[in-house]
């Protein structure tokens, strides 16, 4: 089954008016975080959360603005020198982040928080950035229990590809957490096919992808055209082997939407013709995992 589109808000110019026009088009989730549009995307998503309230909202914490730092400072959950670092897993903050998250999209309750690029916390030291997850997502499980959040997980760029963690790790970590059941239910992680790791892994029955699915996590394949850059990468020829028809931007796109295991593909679409080309994309039938063996193998080739 394809993988359905999802809003992305990072680098998205017109969040407002993008996040109407996917709401309306049928899609069930948007994603953004604290630090998106220079701190003003969850305020910006508001109204249109306001106006669709099926519409699902995944948001993060960990990175945040010089102003949200110097705000944390003001209300004594960050230091002067966390502060300057811009990131952070600290329970307080987690906890003081979530719940300025709810103010500003204007949620009492949350759809999904994700820890944002939590390698960053602890680079190189494993047994530090775990015990730092796990902290973290103890402060999660008391969102869920209070009620302001239904489920969590992570966003990473580079964790699960650099072997910062593991899928079953994460889990592991969340059940430690939670004392037993946990509400770890998704993982955000870049699929492209420049970034097609995970792709590859896949098609052999390993990694990120297959684990997320076996234990029944959604799975949000985040840059998809490689912050735009990948359309231009793909020229006609690759576009028709992938599937006839589409344009480069669509085959890039249901190539990822095809991939065993994802279930959303985030695409931060400013304008109306490029959300129609991507959801003409994923309404197509998924790649068979042999055309995606295919491609992945002729974009290897030297």
């Amino acid at each position: 089954m394809t993988a359905q589109l999802a809003l992305g808000t990072y680098r998205c110019r017109a969040i407002p008016e993008a996040a109407v026009r996917a709401a309306a088009s049928g899609a069930q989730w948007v994603d953004t975080a604290p630090n998106y549009a220079t701190g003003q995307a969850q305020t910006l998503l508001a109204p249109a959360l306001a106006a669709h309230p099926l519409l699902n909202v995944s948001t993060k914490t960990g990175y945040f603005t010089a102003a949200t730092g110097t705000d944390a400072v003001n209300d004594g959950v960050l230091n002067q020198d966390q502060a300057a670092a811009g990131h952070s897993l600290a329970p307080d903050y987690v906890r003081w982040q979530t719940g300025r998250n709810r103010e500003q999209l204007g949620r009492d309750r949350l759809d999904l928080v994700l820890l944002h690029n939590p390698e960053r916390a602890h680079p190189g030291d494993r047994p530090a950035l775990h015990r730092a997850i796990r902290d973290a997502f103890a402060v999660l499980e008391e969102a869920v229990a209070a009620g302001h959040v239904a489920g969590y997980g992570i966003a990473t760029w580079a964790g699960l590809e650099e072997g910062a963690f593991t899928v079953g790790e994460l889990l592991a970590l969340a059940a430690e957490a939670a004392g037993g059941q946990h509400h770890l239910v998704a993982v955000q992680l870049p699929v492209s096919l420049v970034m097609m790791t995970p792709i590859v892994q896949a098609l052999h029955g390993r990694g990120p992808l297959p684990d997320a699915a076996s234990a029944g996590l959604r799975v949000m394949a985040s840059a998809p055209l490689h912050g735009g850059e990948l359309p231009a990468m793909v020229d006609q020829e690759l576009a028709d082997l992938i599937r006839p028809g589409l344009t480069p931007a669509q085959a890039c796109i249901l190539a990822v939407a095809s991939c065993p295991g994802v279930t959303n593909v985030l695409l931060a679409a400013s304008g109306a013709p490029h959300w129609k080309e991507a959801a003409d994309a994923v309404a197509q039938p998924s790649l068979t995992a042999a055309k995606l063996r295919e491609i992945t193998g002729v974009l290897a080739s030297p």
